[in-house]
């Protein structure tokens, strides 16, 4: 009688480890099955409506102020265009309401302090031939985007207005950048040219008294 019962302890332990190795198999399976889920989100492709007023960035002209939406007629075919001028160039341009995606918003407060901070920072020059970094510049003052546009001012600020320390093509590319980043702060900050000039100039270290007619 007690070899008997000796050999069903030894029935019972066997038959927990087969238990204990068949629950070890789904769990690895479910973990395997969670790696293979890839979930893909979806950015939202919402289009902005401008309105008449509003003030919108167009990466080639700068800032211009929506003053109309007007129809117009072109190869047969009638389509709505804001009319957008750009009082720095006195220029007047007409695009599709549904090319609104050309346009953008004018910068926010925010944006505008990050632009001061750049222009404080240290310049990053590339060493290489100068046509290909005025090449890039050009890129960086028409691509629309208002913290290259710092960056272009930032690189190409010589600390003083004196034509002598500048050649022509860094002179017109630092203008324009000048120009473009300054007409945005200005609606932006809601404040007169000269105090937009003093304080991009301040934030540069531009020496004040030889700027002039920037």
């Amino acid at each position: 009688m007690v070899r008997k019962k000796k050999k069903k302890k030894i029935k019972i332990t066997k038959s927990k480890k087969i238990e204990k190795k068949t629950t070890f198999v789904p769990k690895s399976a479910s973990g395997d099955e969670k790696v293979e889920i890839k979930k893909i989100k979806k950015q939202p492709t919402e289009k902005r409506i401008y309105n008449v007023n509003d003030f919108v960035v167009y990466p080639k002209d700068g800032v211009g102020k929506i003053v109309g939406i007007e129809k117009a007629l072109i190869g047969g075919i009638e389509s709505q265009n804001y009319k957008i001028n750009v009082v720095r160039d006195r220029l007047t341009l007409q695009l599709p309401i549904n090319k609104q995606t050309l346009l953008r918003p004018i910068c926010s407060i925010h944006q505008v302090n990050k632009c001061i901070s750049i222009l404080k920072s240290k310049p990053k020059v590339k060493r290489t031939m100068w046509s290909r970094r005025a090449q890039e510049y050009e890129q960086k003052i028409n691509s629309g985007k208002i913290y290259e546009l710092a960056e272009v001012v930032r690189d190409l600020n010589k600390n003083t207005n004196s034509i002598a320390d500048q050649s022509y093509s860094e002179r017109q590319l630092f203008e324009k950048a000048y120009d473009r980043l300054e007409s945005e702060l200005e609606v932006v900050l809601k404040i007169p040219t000269e105090d937009v000039k003093k304080k991009m100039n301040k934030a540069l270290g531009r020496e004040e008294k030889n700027i002039e007619n920037q």
